[in-house]
């Protein structure tokens, strides 16, 4: 460089050695990552829309896609990718990971199962790296992944090292990724409480496990796959300027728990009325924004959990334990079954689990609530968890049954035979 060059008597790389050094600071970064065979996932080897042909799991796998590509070129927060296995949560997190090493920045991935393991075999005095070391490396890296959290051994020991780790990321504010063949809502409180903090954290749903023997997705029935807001009358057909009908503000109520659902709402009111097309609308809606639902007709629920028990395979538990901690429920027809002791006790762990984390919950109600356990009625009374709407309004269906019973008197005869 000539005299007064800014850079004269420094010493620059040339363009080889820089060359050498960028191939040298990957190569430090991939040892670091520890991704190993995953190095071959990018996002340029994920499709669009993923692999299910299914036209719901596919605008999830986009949504989740587009959140990931976001997260890998300016990782802030946490990323929680939920789903069955399969469903591409593992792809998205190595695509992210390896997209930060082409950007030069370190990144560590490891499951979940193999880091437990790796921690305990840290504690043996031969072993090549010291638990304290390790474990700062894991819980200190300035982006780590996570794959498979609740896969590991539900032992006190590993719950409590891993919430050490994901609690001090939280306080610290380091970047994370997340998989899970699990909902959020159905891991340990501690972790969910910090992996859906919305101020910090996003979720991204993909495809959810199908428990065998559990109940179908009736939302995609014909006459369900209409029930939309959309499709919602507020006028059903043959009502008078002088019937009851409050369906304006149901709709209006329902409509506000769907974008803000917040523990609650009991849609009450008799056949007809349109409770369930409101719970199904609300139900598309969530849908809509990338949110993992059940809906369930109560009747319908219960012969599963029976047939559960008679195979007597864990598929009873596993049901039981699929609904009650859906992160967002629809029981449609509560009150419409057998009110066995053994109905009574399985829907009350259902609701009383639900009540105690105000868990987003659409109940409807066909019969008058003084009919139903107390212990069910005081959780639906309470309105710091639900909010209870008693639906006013002829039914949908046909006329008001007084109306159709004169109707029938008056194409019978004296003596009560069909009039010719």
């Amino acid at each position: 460089m000539p005299l007064g060059h800014p850079e004269f008597g420094r010493a620059t790389p040339c363009e080889c050695a820089s060359r050498e050094e960028a191939a040298e600071r990957t190569a430090r970064l991939e040892r670091y990552s520890n991704l190993g065979q995953l190095r071959r996932m990018t996002f340029a080897g994920v499709l669009p829309q993923g692999r299910s042909p299914d036209p719901e799991h596919q605008r999830r796998f986009a949504r989740a896609l587009d959140c990931a590509k976001v997260f890998a070129e300016a990782p802030e927060g946490w990323l929680v990718f939920t789903g069955r296995s399969g469903a591409g949560k593992t792809l998205l997190a190595a695509a992210i990971a390896n997209r930060c090493i082409e950007r030069g920045r370190p990144v560590l991935f490891i499951g979940v199962p193999d880091l437990l393991d790796h921690l305990r075999a840290a504690y043996r005095p031969d072993a090549e790296e010291p638990y304290d070391r390790l474990f700062d490396q894991v819980r200190a890296a300035p982006l780590l992944v996570l794959d498979d959290l609740g896969a590991q051994a539900a032992t006190p020991w590993a719950a409590e090292k891993l919430y050490q780790i994901i609690n001090y990321r939280y306080s610290a504010q380091l970047p994370t990724v997340f998989t899970s063949a699990q909902p959020v809502e159905a891991l340990d409180e501690r972790l969910r409480t910090r992996l859906t903090d919305p101020l910090f954290s996003q979720v991204c749903p993909l495809e959810e496990s199908a428990a065998r023997g559990g109940p179908a997705d009736i939302l995609n029935l014909g006459i369900m796959r209409q029930m939309t807001f959309a499709t919602f009358t507020p006028v059903p057909p043959g009502a008078g300027p002088r019937t009851p009908n409050n369906l304006l503000r149901a709709l209006d109520t329902a409509r506000q728990h769907a974008e803000q659902p917040e523990g609650w709402l009991v849609l009450l009111g008799d056949t007809g009325t349109g409770k369930t097309h409101l719970a199904a609308a609300v139900a598309h809606r969530w849908r809509e924004l990338g949110r993992s639902v059940e809906f369930v007709v109560v009747p319908d629920l219960l012969d599963q959990l029976r047939a559960g028990v008679r195979d007597d395979d864990g598929e009873q538990y596993k049901l039981l334990e699929r609904i009650r901690s859906a992160p967002f429920l629809v029981l449609d027809d509560l009150g419409v079954h057998s009110a066995t002791p053994w109905a009574q006790e399985k829907l009350f762990q259902i609701l009383n689990y639900r009540y105690n984390g105000k868990l987003p919950t659409v109940i409807t109600v066909g019969r008058p609530l003084e009919t139903l356990p107390d212990a069910w009625v005081s959780r639906m009374h309470d309105m710091k968890v639900s909010d209870l709407f008693r639906i006013q309004a002829p039914d949908y269906r046909g006329l008001h049954r007084g109306e159709e019973r004169e109707r029938e008197r008056e194409r019978r005869d004296p003596r009560g035979r069909p009039r010719r």
